[in-house]
Parts: structure tokens; sequence; C-alpha cells
């Protein structure tokens, strides 16, 4: 199954190199794969695990197989999309490896979208089934005729079929669709903060190299054993969910699936399961953490926290470590990338804190990365510019735009992540910020994240979120957006002065305003446009 990669070469002039072809001799080639060989080899052990509802690696290969022929019935074949809207649900990879084995793209779309934004969705990847269940069901309802059919997966709904009824109708013979690694499995919307969202086509290689990669790090975070129990807790709709899902199916074992992350299920989950792996980020780890359950949830099978989204702030990092006592990895990575790149291993996370912690890590091997700078050079060892990366990771541009694939890729395969950062002599990437979230203050750049990890440390924040806001003399001035922890009280003179003490006087926060929550994607992210709005209303540029 998975094999050795090269390591990537030490840092040189800020570019790490690496290069590898996809394994050949892998048993794992498509997505369908996955259930064919687990099928075969472990088809007694436990796949999935949802509700009280369990399904072996046998039925999943028969369920796949019988999801391919509905879909080949109602005349879907390679190439063709079709949509799921819904929560997390076993079902939902059931319709994942079906989808393969027919040579069908599946479209997972958040539960949470508004009628407009599923609208657009529908309308783009021109899908003629809409797969929903009964959390979706009155947006798909409003949408009205754009799909030509609906399933709904959980629940009988009048009109449409049910999920079981149409998947049972068809017999578990195999299609054997000719399909090669490079072939689009799967199709995921970026969250369109800036426009209309782009569907980024991820290879069926994509995924496979997105659990050959860490594997071949040769760390034990990412080796998985019979016996291991995953927890797959954060949305489908995003590439964290499928991705960290797929992982376990990959790796044959036992995933135990929640609907959606909510700290008292996941907590029973992990007692109640023996969950050996986790992947959160850290805000969902800091609300798991303060549940009363927390206090006698058994958390002695858990071995690897997995977290992305953001650096874990010091003081969490101290209290999950002294409550939940294994080991953290942290990951860094895009939709584009197919999710993770680069990794901070468990050895790197130092409760006393050390300037690493403070990095997102080292690539994986087959990651190249280089850092441009904004007049086009490439960058030296810790100079700050936009992160390039180029790997088997990089999926095969957006949906039905070739200008905005072109503008993202380079000619010879360099993705623009949009982030800025550096690299430092040891082969550790700093992330400082989005781009287009960067402060230009007096005509000094300021990454929002590097000014939060300065202000997270102060012992009454529970949380921070820093923006640029207009400013007369200086065009921008840093703010910095406060969550104190429970019970406490505190000016925004010490704030700024705590922030001082860690960075030069033009990056502290010129201001603080006090709030009882940062708003956040459903991956984890701060949404930095909602807490800038009402300090940019009304202004024709969102810069000055």
């Amino acid at each position: 199954m998975p094999v050795s990669s090269p390591s990537p070469t030490s840092p040189k002039s800020g570019v790490i190199e690496a290069s590898a072809p996809f394994p050949a001799d892998s048993a794992i080639q498509t997505l369908g794969d996955v259930v064919r060989y687990h099928g075969k080899h472990r088809p007694e052990a436990l796949a999935t695990w949802q509700e009280g509802r369990s399904t072996s690696y046998r039925e999943l290969d028969a369920r796949a197989s019988r999801i391919a022929q509905a879909l080949i019935a109602h005349g879907l074949g390679k190439g063709d999309r079709v949509v799921f809207v819904g929560k997390n649900s076993d079902s939902y990879y059931e319709l994942l490896f079906g989808c393969a084995k027919a040579g069908v793209v599946l479209v997972p779309a958040s539960w949470r979208l508004a009628v407009a934004e599923l609208s657009y969705i529908l309308n783009d990847c021109r899908a003629p089934i809409v797969f929903t269940d009964r959390f979706c069901a009155d947006t798909v309802v409003q949408i009205g005729a754009i799909a030509q059919t609906v399933i709904a997966m959980d629940r009988a709904m009048d009109g449409w079929l049910t999920f079981a009824d149409w998947r049972d109708a068809h017999p578990a013979d195999d299609p054997k669709t000719t399909l090669v690694p490079d072939d689009i499995g799967l199709q995921l919307y970026t969250s369109g903060t800036a426009g209309r969202p782009k569907g980024a086509q991820i290879s069926h290689a994509n995924l496979n190299w997105a659990c050959l990669g860490p594997h071949s790090l040769g760390e034990a975070w990412a080796q998985w054993a019979d016996g291991d129990v995953s927890l797959v807790a954060l949305p489908m709709s995003h590439i964290s969910g499928t991705g960290w899902g797929y992982m376990g199916y990959y790796f044959g074992v036992l995933n135990v699936i929640l609907s959606e992350f909510e700290p008292s299920a996941a907590l029973a989950a992990i007692a109640r399961h023996r969950v050996t792996k986790l992947l959160v980020v850290p805000a969902a780890l800091r609300f798991m953490l303060a549940h009363p359950d927390v206090e006698t949830t058994d958390f002695s099978s858990l071995r690897h926290l997995v977290y992305g989204a953001s650096p874990i702030p010091l003081d969490l990092l101290r209290q999950a470590i002294k409550i939940v006592g294994c080991d953290f990895c942290q990951l860094y990575g895009l939709t584009e990338t197919t999710g993770p790149i680069v990794t901070l291993p468990p050895e790197d996370h130092d409760p006393a804190g050390t300037p690493r912690m403070r990095s997102a890590g080292r690539p994986y091997p087959n990651v190249e990365l280089r850092i441009r700078k904004a007049g086009g050079a490439l960058a030296t060892t810790r100079e700050i510019g936009e992160i390039e990366t180029r790997s088997p990771y990089n999926v095969r541009g957006y949906w039905n735009l070739p200008e905005a694939t072109a503008a993202a890729w380079t000619t010879d395969g360099w993705l623009k992540t949009g982030d800025a950062g550096y690299i430092d002599e040891d082969g550790y990437v700093f992330i400082q910020d989005r781009i287009s979230e960067m402060i230009v203050s007096g005509g000094e750049n300021i990454y929002p994240a590097e000014v939060e990890s300065a202000i997270f440390g102060h012992p009454d924040v529970a949380d921070v979120a820093v923006i640029g806001v207009p400013d007369r003399k200086w065009g921008e001035a840093v703010k910095a957006l406060v969550v104190l922890n429970p019970g406490r009280q505190i000016d925004a003179a010490s704030i700024i002065a705590f922030a001082r003490q860690n960075l030069a006087a033009f990056k502290a926060p010129k201001s603080v305003d006090f709030i009882d929550s940062l708003p956040r994607n459903p991956s984890g992210k701060i949404m930095r446009r909602v807490l800038r709005a009402p300090y940019w209303e009304g202004r024709d540029r969102q810069i000055n």
C-alpha cells in the first residue's frame, strides 16, 4: 500500500524543493479502490459508525457498487457532477465511493448555505441529482427545478426518492468504470470570501497523495494500524472534513462520524468508541475543554490530536496537554492543495513555548515551497512574501474558470496560495496572514496573525482577532478585538502594553474593542471581513 517518498531538501534561498510521480505500484489508484481493497482484505471489519448504525467494509463496498449502478442507470457517467447538501453522514461516504466507481464527481455543499448560494453551485456544476437531508430540505425546495432529481438521504419526503430505496433497487455488481488517478473525483467550492465561490477540482491522485504523503513521513501521528478509531467531526463540505474521513477509510480503520461538531457529543464519542485520532480546529478544542463533561471523560485511548486552521494558543496547549495528555500535531494547507501540505509534529509542541510553535511546521515529502516578494523576486531566508507551492497535492484547477485558474497557477505548476509568510533556516514555514488581510500602516506591512500571537499569551485573553481600520494619519491602524476569559475585566491599555513586549511599536494595536465572541466559518477560521465591515462602512474602498 503506502510507499516511502524522498524528503524535501534543506531550504536554499527561501525555497524548499521536492518531487515525485504517483506510485503506480500502490494497491489504491482511485477512490473506488479503497472499498474494493478493504472489502476484500478486511470484509467484516467495521468501516463506519454513526448514531447506532454500523457498516462493515464488505457492506460499504457493496453499497458503493449499488450506488454506481444507480447513477449509471440514471444516465450519468465519467465527469458528470452530483451534489450532496447536508450535515455529516455515513451515507455521504457511501455516495463518495459509489460516485467514484461510476466515474461521477461528487460535490458536497454546506448545509448552512442560503438559497442563492446553493443555487449558484447547482447551476455552476450542472448537477442533475441533488442528495439532501432533513436539515436542508426547505432550502432545496426553494431552489425549485434546478436539479432533475432530488433524493432524500435520511427520511421519506413527499415526492422524493429515499436514498436507501434508490440505492438498493440496483445490483451490487461493481461496474469497474475505467479511470486513471488524474481523473477528477471530488469538487469542493471555496468559501467565496472574495467574489463567487470557485469549484476546486480534486483528482483521485490528489486525495490518495493526501494519505500517502503524511504516512511516508514515518512519524507516529501519521501511522494507522488495526484498532485505530478516527473521529470525523469537521464539515464534509470542507477538505478538512472529507479529507480526514477519507484518510481513515484509506487505511481501513473505523470512522466514527458526528453529524456536526458539538462538544458533548465529541467527548462522549471519544470515550465510548475509544477514539485514537481526532482532527479539530483550536476553537473547537477550546469549546470541548470548557464543557463540564470534560472532567469525567476518559481520554486514555486518544493518542494523537491533530488540528488546523490556525496555530494553537500556548495557554490552550497547556490546558489540553494537562487534560487530554496525548500528542498534538498542527497541519497547514488549502482546499487547492487537497488539505495539509505542512506539519508541525508533536516534538515541536513545547508547553514552555518556543519560536517554532509559532510556525506551521515543515512541508511533507514531495512538496515544494517558495516565497515570492511583492516585486516578483524570490525571497531569501526569513524574508516575507507570498507562499507558493508545487506538489502532487495541488488540485487540477477551478471548474469552468480558466482565467481564475491561470491567475492562481503559474505555467510551470506553482500555486499562489494567497498566504504571506517566510521560511527559516531549518525549513520551518511561518504563516503571517492572508495577503488580502495585510494591514498597511504608515507604509509598513503588518500581518494580523503576528499581532494576534503576541496578544494570545495574555492571561485574561480567551480569543483575539486583529484588523486594520481607517486612520487619518497612518492610512490604517491596528485594532484588536478581544474576547476575555469569563469573569475577567481589563482595560485596553493593558492589552496594548502586553503586545508591545513582543512587537515593534508600529505593529502593536492602537486600539482595543472587547466583544463576546469572534465570528468564524465552519472550518474555524476568523471571518475578518465581518469584523472589518462596521469600521469601513460607507467607504468606496476597503483600504485607506
